[in-house]
C-alpha cells in the first residue's frame, strides 16, 4: 500500500511541478533558439564578404565594416537599408538591431570630430556617436555589390545580360607582380644560381630545358613580388653572361569572370520604348521616371539591347552602344551625348534603381547566415526626391 501511495506521489509530482518550471512550449522553444542564438559579428562579416567580396569594390569607394562595437558582439537582428539616415538609425533602435547593412556606406569622407548635439550639418557623426553607444554595427558592400555577378546590376538589368567592363582581380595566381625570365649555359654552375633564386623570399622558380643553337639551354622563370625583384636581380648581376638574357615582365592581374560595374543586356525579343517604360516602372515600383528620346526615336521604337548601371551611370555607361540607357541619374550634358547617338535614356533617381534590390540580397543573407539571424528591410528608408 505505502509503495503504490509513494508512486502514485511521484506521478502527481511529475504532472504537477515539471510543467511549473519546464512549460509545454518549452521543446518547440529550445528547437527555436537554436536558430536564434545569433552569430559572432566576424563570422557574419566573413559570410557577407563571400557573397560580395570586397575586392571587387571600386577603389575610390569605401566598404566593408564600417562602426564595430568592442568585442564580444553577437549579432541576432540585422536591418537592410539603401541609406543610413538618422530616421533610419531611430527605427534600428526601437526594433533592436545590432548590426545594420547600408548600401551605401554612411562614412565616405573622412569624419574630423564625433559630435552628439544638434549642430548643423553633424549628422553622420551623431550616427556615429548612436551606433556606438547602442553596440550597432554598421557594415555598406556598395559598388562590391554592384560589380558581382548576381549583384544589383543583375536584378536591375532585363534579358541576358553581361558586364560592361570587368572587374579586376585584386592580385594575380600566384601573387607576384612580375616575371624574371632568363636563360643559364653550361659555362656557369646552374645548382648555385637555383640555389640562391630559391633562397628568396616572394620568389617562384620554375625551370625547363631548351635547345638554342644546339646547345641545351636551362630556362628560369622567377615569379617576384616588388621586393623579392630588387633581390634576384641584385644577385643575377654579378653573372654577366647571364644577365645579358634577363627579360622582366610586369605581370597583369586578371579579370574576374562575369563581374564588374554596369550590365549590358540583349532583350530575348524586342520590345517597344513604351513597353521597355512599363516593364522598367513595374520592376522598381514606381510610378514615374523619366524619359529621354534618342534622336529619331519615338515611343514606338524597338529596344533590342539595354545597358544598365545602379545609381550614377554617367562614367560607366559613356559610349556604351546600345538602344536604351537606364540608371538613377546622369549628367545634363551626358544625356545630350547619348540622345545625340540615338540611344534613349530612362533616369529614376539614384536610390531608387538599388533599393529593390535589397527584398534579394536580404534572402540571400538568410541563407547563407543559416537562418541564425534575423533579417529585416528597413521601412522609413526612401529616395529623399519625390516627384510632386
Amino acid at each position: 500500500m505505502k509503495l503504490r501511495l509513494l508512486t502514485q506521489l511521484c506521478l502527481v509530482s511529475y504532472k504537477t511541478l515539471i510543467p511549473t518550471f519546464f512549460p509545454k512550449r518549452s521543446l518547440n522553444s529550445v528547437s527555436r533558439m537554436s536558430f536564434q542564438l545569433g552569430m559572432d559579428l566576424q563570422m557574419v562579416v566573413s559570410n557577407l564578404e563571400k557573397l560580395a567580396p570586397l575586392s571587387l569594390a571600386e577603389s575610390w569607394d569605401n566598404v566593408g565594416l564600417l562602426i564595430e562595437p568592442s568585442p564580444p558582439h553577437i549579432v541576432k537582428t540585422m536591418m537592410l537599408t539603401n541609406d543610413l539616415t538618422e530616421q533610419v538609425m531611430d527605427e534600428a533602435l526601437e526594433k533592436k538591431v545590432d548590426f545594420i547593412l547600408s548600401y551605401h556606406p554612411p562614412i565616405f569622407r573622412p569624419l574630423k570630430r564625433l559630435r552628439s548635439g544638434t549642430v548643423r550639418g553633424a549628422w553622420k557623426e551623431r550616427l556615429v556617436v548612436t551606433a556606438l553607444e547602442g553596440r550597432v554595427a554598421v557594415y555598406s558592400p556598395h559598388t562590391a555589390c554592384d560589380c558581382v555577378c548576381g549583384g544589383v546590376n543583375d536584378w536591375l538589368g532585363l534579358g541576358s545580360v553581361v558586364p560592361i567592363s570587368h572587374s579586376i582581380a585584386s592580385s594575380t595566381p600566384s601573387g607576384a607582380s612580375h616575371r624574371v625570365e632568363l636563360s643559364i649555359g653550361r659555362d656557369v654552375d646552374a645548382e648555385e644560381i637555383l640555389s640562391r633564386l630559391k633562397s628568396v623570399e616572394g620568389a617562384g622558380v620554375q625551370v625547363c630545358t631548351v635547345r638554342s643553337d644546339s646547345e641545351d639551354l636551362l630556362r628560369v622563370m622567377v615569379n617576384c613580388t616588388g621586393p623579392a625583384l630588387a633581390c634576384a636581380l641584385g644577385l643575377l648581376s654579378p653573372y654577366t653572361s647571364i644577365y645579358q638574357t634577363v627579360e622582366v615582365l610586369a605581370l597583369s592581374k586578371p579579370p574576374v569572370p562575369n563581374a564588374g560595374p554596369g550590365r549590358l543586356c540583349t532583350l530575348d525579343e524586342p520590345v517597344t520604348i513604351a513597353t521597355a517604360l512599363q516593364r522598367i516602372k513595374a520592376h522598381l515600383r514606381l510610378q514615374h521616371v523619366r524619359l529621354a528620346l534618342g534622336a529619331q526615336c519615338t515611343l514606338e521604337s524597338l529596344v533590342r539591347t539595354m545597358a544598365v548601371c545602379a545609381g550614377s551611370g554617367s562614367s560607366v555607361l559613356n559610349g556604351v552602344k546600345a538602344d536604351l540607357y537606364l540608371t538613377g541619374e546622369m549628367s545634363h550634358h551626358d544625356v545630350l551625348d547619348a540622345v545625340a547617338t540615338g540611344t534613349s535614356v530612362v533616369l529614376c533617381d539614384h536610390s531608387n534603381t538599388e533599393r529593390g534590390y535589397l527584398s534579394q540580397l536580404g534572402d540571400q543573407l538568410k541563407t547563407q547566415l543559416e537562418g541564425k539571424v534575423n533579417v529585416l528591410i528597413s521601412e522609413r528608408d526612401r529616395d529623399p526626391l519625390q516627384v510632386m
